[in-house]
């Protein structure tokens, strides 16, 4: 029997799976050293046994946390029934799936994808095929306006529109018919409209900015705005969307409704991934047999859990749990006095504490070590956003933690 080499031996169980990672894995991620094998609730374990609370939520992905049992349990019934038909036929679960979309978000059609990015690239083709069909636009000549900052996925379109330089540098030419303009500037988009304009994309809060939360009225002004010139208002609700800001939608704060919304991550509960985007049917009919498509979009498995997952959000009542928790959350980052914190912010329970130098990452390992997970965002920013069935003790302990970590930072 061939022996291990004694370096080999000598690793602990996390250093074997990690280099495992680097030695036949792609290098476009820098993953916090830690190896995890199983999940439930708010809670992560790694491969050594040692529990964490999880302060990502795989960036939103997890509002009903990990490993939901009646999630899993809809995952399992569908895997022995029907996967996979592609859109060449009907199933018989995509139908109930998107008619409780439709219920959610009050739109009248709903159109399944998989990936958050293929939502956002969804939504682009369907203001610019409206921009031509309704608005009477010139063929090839259809503007979309975006925000600074923004992050709306990873394809070479959407990096075009980037203003991270990690995004985009490197993948040019960009994607002509894009916008520009600063985030939370309502006359900045006034004064970008033009005639070729179809389209005004928005998230409404930026995650991975770094939590901006914009002013209070913001999307209200954008709505007047976008109905008075004519344009549509697509609100990208990937990450604040299912319950994460304290409503369903982070848009019914303002009592406002866009022309097309995106959603994805906890559309399934982070079992598997699905989006959408949903709309009027008056945008919606610009798509028809050949223009738009996904093998895998509405599949039977992919409609059963997100189904399950939506009915978990409702029945469970998580967007008024992370209003109550989220206020009370943010409360408690406010009480800590720190000299390297220039701000804590929230909405809901995605909450993020930025410091006045790049101490992001190193707090990240502190709070690694004392069992929190928490990702750090441009160096400088930290964000929180648990599973929304985290309990008020629970938020107590990663606190102290917080408290501790941040007593120990250079």
């Amino acid at each position: 029997m061939k022996l291990k080499s004694n370096a080999a031996a000598m690793k602990s169980p996390t250093q074997q799976y990690i280099d495992k990672d680097l030695r036949y894995g792609a290098g476009n991620y820098a993953p916090l050293p830690v190896v995890l094998a199983r999940g439930e609730g708010v809670f992560v374990w790694d491969v050594e046994g040692k529990r964490y609370f999880d302060m990502l939520s795989a960036y939103s992905a997890l509002n009903q946390g990990h490993n939901h049992p009646r999630i899993v349990a809809a995952a399992k019934a569908q895997l022995d029934r029907l996967c996979l038909t592609s859109r060449a036929f009907h199933n018989d679960v995509m139908g109930d799936f998107l008619r409780k979309i439709s219920e959610l978000t009050g739109m009248e059609k709903v159109l399944p994808m998989n990936t958050g990015a293929e939502g956002v690239e969804t939504a682009i083709k369907a203001m610019r095929r409206w921009g031509y069909e309704v608005k009477g636009v010139e063929a090839g000549k259809a503007e979309i306006i975006v925000c600074r900052d923004n992050f709306h996925g990873r394809t070479t379109t959407i990096v075009g529109f980037s203003t991270d330089p990690d995004a985009y540098e490197g993948y040019g030419p960009p994607t002509p018919g894009f916008k520009i303009i600063p985030y939370d500037d309502p006359a900045a988009l006034e004064e970008a409209i033009g005639p070729n304009t179809c389209g005004f994309l928005v998230e409404p809060v930026q995650g991975e900015a770094g939590v901006i939360v914009p002013r209070a009225d913001y999307l209200n002004r954008v709505r007047e705005i976008c109905d008075r010139r004519g344009i549509l208002l697509c609100a990208d609700e990937i990450q604040t969307g299912f319950g994460r800001t304290g409503r369903m939608f982070c848009f019914e704060h303002n009592g406002i409704r866009p022309d097309i919304m995106i959603m994805g991550k906890a559309l399934s509960g982070g079992l598997y991934p699905i989006s959408a985007i949903a709309c009027a049917e008056s945008i919606m009919k610009v798509f028809r047999p050949g223009t738009h498509g996904s093998t895998y979009g509405g599949n039977p498995l992919a409609s059963a859990i997100g189904s399950a997952a939506l009915d978990v959000l409702v029945e469970e009542r998580l967007p008024e749990k992370a209003a109550r928790l989220g206020d009370y959350f943010l409360s408690r980052l406010n009480a800590i006095e720190h000299p390297k914190i220039k701000a804590r912010r929230g909405k809901g329970l995605l909450m993020a504490i930025e410091f006045t130098e790049p101490l992001a990452k190193e707090f990240c390992k502190k709070l690694l070590a004392l069992g929190v997970l928490a990702k750090d965002t441009h160096h400088v920013t930290v964000r929180f956003a648990p599973a929304l069935v985290i309990t008020q003790p629970q938020i107590d302990e990663t606190v102290e933690i917080v408290r501790s970590a941040l007593a120990q930072l250079s």
